[in-house]
């Protein structure tokens, strides 16, 4: 499993930016095994909207360690039809854990969340954590 791509959800980003023992973390946890990693660019976008000014050289440095997948006209079609199979189902999840999951489903790449709760609704989409 070391040598599959695992995207990261926002949420293990920012724990592990968080957290004062980063051992502590999942994403520690993760990189300690030799996994390889990814990031949505959608995650790029909740980290850089949340992010005050003396963080953005620190999000700068770590998004250049990691590949970023685009939210891109097949992520989108995905996106969508994972939508209407959850809104079928009345359990829509948010706009974006959907394009992040969209993302690993169109890469067929397994994801790390801390948010289970709304990424295992997503039936194609493989979680780590």
């Amino acid at each position: 499993m070391a040598d599959e791509i695992i995207l990261l959800d926002t949420s293990i980003l920012i724990e592990h930016f968080r957290k004062k023992d980063q051992t502590q973390t999942a994403f520690f946890q993760l990189a300690k095994a030799g996994q390889r990693f990814a990031v949505s660019t959608v995650t790029q976008y909740e980290i850089y909207a949340g992010a005050f000014d003396d963080q953005i050289e620190y999000w700068n440095l770590f998004f250049q360690k990691m590949d970023i997948l685009n939210f891109d006209a097949k992520v989108a079609v995905t996106a969508s039809e994972i939508y209407i199979d959850l809104k079928k189902i009345n359990k829509r999840i948010e706009t974006a854990d959907l394009f992040i999951a969209a993302t690993a489903v169109c890469h067929n790449i397994a994801c790390a969340t801390l948010n289970k709760r709304h990424f295992e609704r997503v039936e194609k989409l493989r979680l780590v954590i």
